[in-house]
């Protein structure tokens, strides 16, 4: 059994995370970590006290991190000095934060990526060919729509289909971003040439599918050697 730790469990993820974990035989959840002065520090979640102490990462096999990039530069310090596996979902990053990722991937086994969605990764494989399939007669650009208090924009996803596109057509990628409502995440990528268009869309219907996948890396991470690994790793 995985002895499981969620920070940021009082947030969305975070506490959709801890609901589906407490369901899968495979997790034993041990600590639900928050920042300090957090008004939940002290209440019950499941069998435990929601904490802002890492003292409890001594009792975790693997953390799981979807917080801000603030929080998760702490827990970075406390995966490493504990030694513990991460699977890290945060996005908006900066550059200075990313390259900490990567210092503490050599400490201990990290799963890092802007999207934990079994089909998004997969979207992620299928674009390079189309794109160099099309070649430079097709224009391409990239569209994705969020919620109206996502912070970061364009999303971490929308960055990394940007970024592999440009490696796979050698070209700039404009990315154009939507904040409404409650969705809760689209991404629309389109090739578009003189006489027809490819339009290719992933929906994520609900914060489950993130979720889901964050745990299924959470599996596939327990006992891995220290390193940077995506979700491309997760499912080869």
């Amino acid at each position: 059994m995985i002895k499981l730790g969620i920070a940021g469990v009082c947030g969305k993820m975070g506490r959709r995370i801890f609901e589906l974990a407490a369901h899968d035989p495979d997790f034993e959840l041990t600590l639900a970590l928050e920042k300090k002065g957090t008004p939940a520090i002290g209440k019950e979640a499941g069998k435990l006290k929601i904490s802002s102490s890492p003292d409890g990462m001594f009792l975790i096999d693997v953390l799981v991190d979807f917080t801000v990039p603030e929080a998760t530069e702490t827990n970075l310090d406390y995966a490493a000095k504990y030694k513990k596996a991460l699977i890290l979902g945060t996005t908006g990053l900066s550059d200075t934060q990313i390259k900490k990722v990567e210092e503490v991937a050599r400490v201990v086994p990290v799963v890092f990526s802007p999207n934990m969605a079994i089909g998004v990764n997969v979207l992620f494989t299928v674009l390079p060919e189309i794109a160099r399939k099309l070649g430079p007669d097709y224009s391409i650009e990239v569209i994705e729509a969020h919620h109206k208090t996502k912070k970061d924009a364009p999303s971490g996803t929308a960055k990394k289909i940007v970024e592999i596109l440009k490696e796979a057509s050698g070209r700039q990628v404009p990315a154009h971003s939507i904040r409404l409502g409650d969705i809760v995440g689209d991404h629309t990528v389109i090739f578009c040439g003189n006489s027809e268009r490819i339009e290719i869309k992933h929906q994520a219907h609900s914060r489950d599918l993130f979720a889901l996948g964050a745990l299924k890396a959470a599996k596939w991470v327990l006992g891995k050697p220290a390193g940077l690994y995506s979700m491309q790793d997760v499912l080869k």
